[in-house]
């Protein structure tokens, strides 16, 4: 990090003091235009009170603090015992870190609204050919996980400038990929290209995404849980589970498509699919994360509740 020449000395005792720093380095002076370089390493259970101290010193509003996490290190753990501080060996999650990757994916770029008009339309094939392999392909290729969780932080942070984006957004996006889709499918019933089981009623896959029902709440529910858990406590794996368990874009899709052949009830019962989803996963999102920070202030470094 860059700290201010006024602020070093108070950061300086502040990080000599906490048992979860080593190795830090000061160079006065060494930074330009103007402040001292400062180096340090935070052990991961230690972090959030430190860079919460940083926080109080206004360092990331006055200068550069930048983090990197360390992939593995040559560490006698027997001969620190608080080396990484943990509940049942499990980790803390490092809140900041946790934020900025959340926010970063956030981005809302031309190419998040792109993904969701080429998933769309992925899914639009797999409702007509009754392809649950194109539609799982469709959940993969759906970016906006990202944004249902950006907004989840935002409640959780009573960010009201989060979450009026990250909905607008969800909603710009959707209907973007409804109405591309909807021309797709028209051309298709157009051109008289539409798979002969869909015109005959043979539906399968379609009566599965327009009908929500308890198991749909419940996958929704525990969908979105596990994403917040796997984005926080950096648990890649099991984020892919999450875009291939919720029927977000082949709702949107499934909309599309049953208006383009007439099918009104079915589409009713899409949009309530997606609303039901994108609504329950935001909220449990939100009731996760709060609940996260709610069990780990009882374990923070220096607790009576803790173990190692």
């Amino acid at each position: 990090m860059v700290s201010p020449p006024d602020v070093t000395q108070r950061l300086a005792d502040s990080l000599a003091a906490d048992p979860g720093v080593i190795n830090l380095v000061i160079l006065s002076g060494a930074a330009r235009p103007s402040g001292d370089a400062v180096q340090f390493d935070v052990m991961a259970g230690y972090a959030n009170p430190v860079l919460s101290r940083m926080h109080d010193l206004g360092l990331e509003r006055d200068s550069s603090v930048i983090l990197e996490e360390v992939d593995a290190a040559l560490v006698d753990r027997d001969g620190q015992a608080g080396w990484r501080p943990a509940y049942h060996g499990e980790q803390e999650p490092i809140w900041a870190l946790a934020e900025a990757r959340i926010r970063d994916e956030a981005a809302y770029a031309p190419s998040f609204y792109a993904l969701l008009v080429f998933a769309g339309l992925i899914a639009a094939c797999g409702i007509l050919t009754n392809s649950q392999i194109l539609i799982v392909g469709a959940m993969v290729v759906g970016p906006e996980y990202s944004a249902i969780v950006a907004v989840a932080l935002g409640l959780e942070k009573h960010d009201r400038r989060a979450v009026g984006m990250g909905l607008l957004v969800l909603l710009a996006g959707f209907l973007l990929a409804i109405a591309v889709t909807l021309v797709f499918s028209l051309c298709i019933k157009w051109a008289g290209k539409a798979p002969d089981p869909y015109l005959d009623g043979q539906r399968p896959v379609s009566n599965l995404i327009n009908s929500p029902n308890l198991y749909s709440v419940v996958v929704a529910v525990l969908a979105g849980i596990v994403g917040v858990l796997s984005l926080t406590l950096s648990k890649t794996g099991a984020i892919i589970g999450v875009f291939i368990s919720i029927t977000t874009i082949p709702a949107a899709a499934d909309i599309a498509v049953s208006l383009a052949f007439g099918s009104w009830s079915e589409a009713v019962g899409s949009l309530g699919q997606l609303v039901l989803n994108v609504g329950l996963l935001i909220i449990a999102g939100a009731f996760a994360l709060r609940g996260q920070r709610m069990i780990w202030r009882r374990w923070k470094p220096g607790s009576s509740g803790r173990s190692h």
